[in-house]
Protein backbone atom coordinates (compact mmCIF):
# COMPACT_ATOMS: atom_id res chain seq x y z
CA UNK A 1 0.00 0.00 0.00
CA UNK A 2 2.79 2.34 0.95
CA UNK A 3 4.85 1.61 -2.02
CA UNK A 4 1.58 2.31 -4.02
CA UNK A 5 0.81 6.00 -2.50
CA UNK A 6 4.55 6.49 -3.14
CA UNK A 7 4.26 5.63 -7.13
CA UNK A 8 0.92 7.78 -7.08
CA UNK A 9 2.83 11.03 -6.01
CA UNK A 10 5.42 10.48 -8.96
CA UNK A 11 4.77 12.58 -12.26
CA UNK A 12 2.69 11.26 -14.83
CA UNK A 13 5.76 10.23 -17.12
CA UNK A 14 7.45 8.45 -14.60
CA UNK A 15 4.07 6.61 -13.64
CA UNK A 16 3.94 5.51 -17.54
CA UNK A 17 7.33 4.32 -17.22
CA UNK A 18 6.95 2.33 -14.03
CA UNK A 19 3.79 0.77 -16.14
CA UNK A 20 5.58 0.01 -19.01
CA UNK A 21 8.30 -1.71 -16.92
CA UNK A 22 5.67 -3.66 -15.41
CA UNK A 23 3.95 -4.79 -18.62
CA UNK A 24 7.53 -6.22 -19.69
CA UNK A 25 7.76 -7.90 -16.40
CA UNK A 26 4.34 -9.59 -16.47
CA UNK A 27 5.21 -10.34 -20.39
CA UNK A 28 8.44 -12.32 -19.23
CA UNK A 29 6.77 -14.15 -16.34
CA UNK A 30 4.26 -15.52 -18.46
CA UNK A 31 6.77 -16.83 -20.78
CA UNK A 32 9.55 -18.12 -18.55
CA UNK A 33 6.27 -19.56 -16.80
CA UNK A 34 5.42 -21.15 -19.93
CA UNK A 35 8.82 -22.13 -21.95
CA UNK A 36 11.19 -22.37 -18.99
CA UNK A 37 13.90 -19.42 -18.55
CA UNK A 38 16.68 -20.64 -20.99
CA UNK A 39 14.06 -20.82 -23.81
CA UNK A 40 12.59 -16.91 -24.14
CA UNK A 41 14.40 -14.99 -26.05
CA UNK A 42 14.42 -11.04 -25.41
CA UNK A 43 12.45 -10.47 -28.92
CA UNK A 44 9.57 -12.92 -27.85
CA UNK A 45 9.56 -10.58 -24.59
CA UNK A 46 9.45 -7.25 -26.83
CA UNK A 47 6.90 -8.79 -28.98
CA UNK A 48 4.52 -10.41 -26.34
CA UNK A 49 4.54 -7.06 -24.42
CA UNK A 50 3.86 -5.53 -26.87
CA UNK A 51 7.04 -2.90 -27.05
CA UNK A 52 9.77 -2.58 -29.70
CA UNK A 53 12.77 -4.27 -29.06
CA UNK A 54 15.01 -1.56 -28.38
CA UNK A 55 12.66 -0.31 -25.81
CA UNK A 56 12.76 -2.97 -23.88
CA UNK A 57 16.44 -2.95 -23.74
CA UNK A 58 16.25 0.79 -22.50
CA UNK A 59 14.93 -0.66 -19.16
CA UNK A 60 16.69 -3.96 -18.80
CA UNK A 61 20.15 -4.45 -20.32
CA UNK A 62 19.92 -8.09 -21.23
CA UNK A 63 17.65 -10.86 -20.21
CA UNK A 64 19.71 -11.95 -17.09
CA UNK A 65 19.09 -8.32 -15.80
CA UNK A 66 15.44 -8.91 -16.73
CA UNK A 67 14.80 -12.03 -14.86
CA UNK A 68 16.88 -10.50 -11.79
CA UNK A 69 14.68 -7.70 -11.39
CA UNK A 70 11.50 -9.86 -11.62
CA UNK A 71 12.35 -12.29 -9.06
CA UNK A 72 13.82 -9.78 -6.78
CA UNK A 73 11.16 -7.27 -7.00
CA UNK A 74 8.81 -9.96 -6.54
CA UNK A 75 10.67 -11.22 -3.35
CA UNK A 76 10.41 -7.59 -1.77
CA UNK A 77 6.36 -7.78 -2.29
CA UNK A 78 6.30 -11.46 -0.56
CA UNK A 79 8.14 -10.00 2.22
CA UNK A 80 6.50 -7.01 2.54
CA UNK A 81 3.19 -8.85 2.89
CA UNK A 82 3.96 -11.14 4.83
CA UNK A 83 5.72 -8.37 7.43
CA UNK A 84 2.54 -6.22 7.45
CA UNK A 85 0.36 -9.78 8.27
CA UNK A 86 2.41 -10.22 11.29
CA UNK A 87 2.63 -6.56 12.14
CA UNK A 88 -1.54 -6.51 12.54
CA UNK A 89 -1.90 -8.32 15.99
CA UNK A 90 0.00 -7.76 19.24
CA UNK A 91 -1.16 -11.12 19.92
CA UNK A 92 1.75 -13.79 19.24
CA UNK A 93 -0.96 -16.54 18.57
CA UNK A 94 -2.41 -14.36 16.02
CA UNK A 95 0.87 -13.27 14.58
CA UNK A 96 1.75 -16.61 13.82
CA UNK A 97 -1.69 -17.45 12.10
CA UNK A 98 -1.66 -14.49 10.15
CA UNK A 99 2.05 -16.14 8.57
CA UNK A 100 0.76 -18.85 7.67
CA UNK A 101 -2.23 -16.96 6.36
CA UNK A 102 0.13 -14.45 4.41
CA UNK A 103 2.44 -17.31 3.39
CA UNK A 104 -0.68 -19.40 1.82
CA UNK A 105 -2.44 -16.53 -0.28
CA UNK A 106 1.57 -15.61 -1.47
CA UNK A 107 1.72 -18.92 -2.89
CA UNK A 108 -1.86 -18.70 -4.24
CA UNK A 109 -1.87 -16.01 -6.09
CA UNK A 110 2.04 -15.98 -7.30
CA UNK A 111 1.99 -19.71 -8.21
CA UNK A 112 3.56 -19.35 -11.75
CA UNK A 113 6.59 -16.96 -9.93
CA UNK A 114 7.59 -19.43 -7.36
CA UNK A 115 7.36 -22.36 -9.71
CA UNK A 116 9.14 -20.37 -11.96
CA UNK A 117 11.82 -19.53 -9.19
CA UNK A 118 12.23 -23.16 -8.08
CA UNK A 119 12.80 -24.89 -11.54
CA UNK A 120 15.25 -21.65 -12.36
CA UNK A 121 17.45 -22.21 -9.08
CA UNK A 122 18.29 -25.41 -10.49
CA UNK A 123 18.50 -25.10 -13.89
CA UNK A 124 19.90 -21.47 -14.51
CA UNK A 125 23.22 -20.71 -15.34
CA UNK A 126 25.31 -19.99 -12.40
CA UNK A 127 25.66 -16.73 -12.54
CA UNK A 128 22.19 -15.68 -13.36
CA UNK A 129 21.17 -16.77 -9.72
CA UNK A 130 23.81 -15.87 -7.44
CA UNK A 131 23.01 -12.54 -6.92
CA UNK A 132 19.59 -13.10 -6.75
CA UNK A 133 20.13 -15.90 -4.03
CA UNK A 134 22.30 -13.52 -1.66
CA UNK A 135 19.99 -11.08 -1.53
CA UNK A 136 17.01 -13.34 -1.27
CA UNK A 137 18.88 -14.76 1.85
CA UNK A 138 19.41 -11.60 3.53
CA UNK A 139 16.37 -11.19 3.64
CA UNK A 140 14.90 -14.36 4.94
CA UNK A 141 17.39 -14.54 7.59
CA UNK A 142 16.37 -10.93 8.70
CA UNK A 143 12.67 -12.51 8.38
CA UNK A 144 13.73 -15.45 10.64
CA UNK A 145 15.26 -13.40 13.53
CA UNK A 146 11.57 -11.47 13.59
CA UNK A 147 9.66 -15.10 13.46
CA UNK A 148 12.06 -16.19 16.27
CA UNK A 149 11.07 -12.75 18.17
CA UNK A 150 7.62 -13.68 18.37
CA UNK A 151 8.52 -17.06 19.93
CA UNK A 152 10.44 -15.09 22.67
CA UNK A 153 8.17 -12.37 23.12
CA UNK A 154 5.34 -15.01 23.50
CA UNK A 155 7.74 -16.65 25.82
CA UNK A 156 8.09 -13.63 28.38
CA UNK A 157 4.33 -13.07 28.60
CA UNK A 158 3.48 -16.75 29.38
CA UNK A 159 1.59 -17.64 26.01
CA UNK A 160 4.08 -19.90 25.47
CA UNK A 161 6.38 -22.15 26.92
CA UNK A 162 9.85 -22.46 26.83
CA UNK A 163 10.43 -25.87 25.49
CA UNK A 164 13.24 -24.62 23.14
CA UNK A 165 15.33 -21.81 21.42
CA UNK A 166 13.05 -19.50 19.64
CA UNK A 167 15.06 -19.54 16.71
CA UNK A 168 14.54 -22.97 16.46
CA UNK A 169 10.62 -23.02 16.84
CA UNK A 170 11.11 -20.24 14.06
CA UNK A 171 13.07 -22.99 12.40
CA UNK A 172 10.22 -25.64 12.52
CA UNK A 173 6.79 -23.57 11.82
CA UNK A 174 9.05 -21.92 8.62
CA UNK A 175 9.71 -25.46 7.60
CA UNK A 176 6.46 -26.77 7.89
CA UNK A 177 4.26 -24.17 6.81
CA UNK A 178 6.28 -24.80 3.73
CA UNK A 179 6.57 -28.22 3.49
CA UNK A 180 2.19 -27.71 3.28
CA UNK A 181 2.80 -24.94 0.98
CA UNK A 182 5.37 -26.84 -1.77
CA UNK A 183 2.73 -30.15 -1.74
CA UNK A 184 0.13 -28.40 -2.52
CA UNK A 185 1.81 -26.06 -4.90
CA UNK A 186 2.94 -29.79 -7.02
CA UNK A 187 -0.49 -30.92 -7.17
CA UNK A 188 -3.39 -28.48 -6.25
CA UNK A 189 -5.86 -30.63 -6.98
CA UNK A 190 -4.83 -33.50 -4.68
CA UNK A 191 -4.08 -31.33 -1.60
CA UNK A 192 -7.02 -28.77 -0.77
CA UNK A 193 -5.18 -24.90 0.23
CA UNK A 194 -5.42 -24.58 3.96
CA UNK A 195 -7.81 -22.26 4.57
CA UNK A 196 -7.31 -22.90 8.25
CA UNK A 197 -3.68 -21.70 10.06
CA UNK A 198 -4.25 -23.91 12.82
CA UNK A 199 -4.13 -27.13 10.68
CA UNK A 200 -0.30 -26.29 10.84
CA UNK A 201 0.15 -24.66 14.31
CA UNK A 202 -1.60 -27.23 15.86
CA UNK A 203 1.32 -29.71 14.51
CA UNK A 204 3.52 -27.10 16.86
CA UNK A 205 1.26 -26.28 19.43
CA UNK A 206 -0.24 -29.82 20.44
CA UNK A 207 2.69 -32.20 19.51
CA UNK A 208 1.66 -35.81 19.10
CA UNK A 209 2.17 -36.93 22.88
CA UNK A 210 -1.21 -37.47 24.51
Amino acid sequence: MEGLMEEQKLPRREREKLAQRQEMLDAALDLFSKKGYGNVSMQEIAEKSEFAIGTLYKFFKNKEDLYRALVSEQAVRFHDGIMEAIAASDDEVEKLRNFVKAKGEVFRENAAMIRLYFSETQGARHNVMVGIDLEMRKKHDDFMLVLASIFESGMDRGRFRRIADPYHLAVAIEHVTNGFLLLWLEQPGGHPELEDPDVILNILFKGLLV
